[in-house]
């Protein structure tokens, strides 16, 4: 297991301050703020702190309010809205020096049967065999790759990406709104359907938003495109182990009033539909390069 997967599993790991109220970290990287995903998967935990494990969850709804600060714990505060015959109702809100910077709500349900189908998954998407890690893809491409994007792909982290649309981090050409990366953890993830949940919702944030970026020919990491998450929404679909690829098939429907808004499916490499996800964020120009 990496130590980047290790430290993953241990920020998700939250302390327990008192009832409906538990703290947690951040990883100790030289990142300007807290990873959205992050603070996803941690609120997720602290609401499925207060649910039995009988009722996994099945959506979630979120939205950032401010940046969070890396080096400031975050408190999550629980409230325990509604626990119904079938269904458990849990909003979160994440605070840092007394200010709210996230909120959650989500739903859990008892595990019932019932009429069952799926969109299939892409058949057109290269095998992650036959593509390149970002690190891989850094040794071919070199000098093409803008160096904020160099950086970013240098970095150590709990996951493996290998995006199947790499003309988009290598030109500023406009591309159709639609992306594929496939993701897998650098590690064993536990068989424990929270931890599991709470990863996938980490892994969820990660590549969806720029997705939104890619018929104007930019990219999150232009100096002169200001990004940043507003709300994140997430549907589990179906229980599925987390020990080999998973497909992140992406699109986004529309940009306007300087928002970007996408959505993406979570398939397992047998074709399982796992998760749906949609996010809309920040998408504005700046004036100059350095936002003023």
């Amino acid at each position: 297991m990496s130590a980047a997967m290790q430290e993953l599993l241990s920020i998700l790991d939250l302390e327990t301050l008192e009832y409906n109220l538990f703290r947690g970290r951040s990883p100790k990287v030289r990142w300007q703020r807290v990873f959205g995903g992050q603070v996803i998967g941690q609120a997720l935990i602290a609401a499925q702190r207060t649910v039995v494990a009988e009722r996994p969850v099945h959506s979630l709804h979120g939205y950032f309010m401010l940046p969070g600060d890396p080096e400031v714990p975050i408190v999550y505060e629980v409230d325990r809205i509604r626990d119904g015959r079938s269904f458990t109702t849990r909003r979160v809100v994440a605070i840092q020096r007394g200010q709210a910077i996230f909120s959650l709500e989500a739903s859990f349900q008892v595990e019932e049967t019932g009429l069952d189908h799926q969109f299939p998954i892409p058949l057109d998407v290269p095998r992650p065999e036959t593509l390149k890690s970002q690190r891989e893809l850094l040794d071919q491409a070199g000098e093409r790759v803008p160096e904020n994007i160099r950086k970013f792909w240098a970095r150590e982290r709990p996951l493996e990406l290998k995006p199947a649309n790499v003309a988009h981090y290598t030109s500023r050409d406009r591309l159709p709104p639609r992306q594929n990366v496939w993701l897998r953890a650098l590690g064993k993830v536990p068989e424990d359907r929270g931890i599991q949940a709470a990863v996938l919702a980490y892994l969820s944030d990660m590549t969806l938003l720029d997705t939104s970026t890619f018929a104007h020919g930019r990219s999150g990491f232009d100096p002169d495109v200001q990004m940043a998450s507003l709300d994140h929404s997430m549907w589990f679909h179906r229980a599925h182990p987390l020990d080999g690829w998973l497909l992140y098939s992406q699109d986004s429907p529309s940009a306007s009033g300087s928002r970007g808004f996408s959505r993406g499916a979570l398939y397992g490499e047998d074709g399982t539909l796992i998760a749906s996800t949609a996010q809309e964020g920040l998408m504005r120009l700046r004036t100059d390069s350095k936002g003023r």
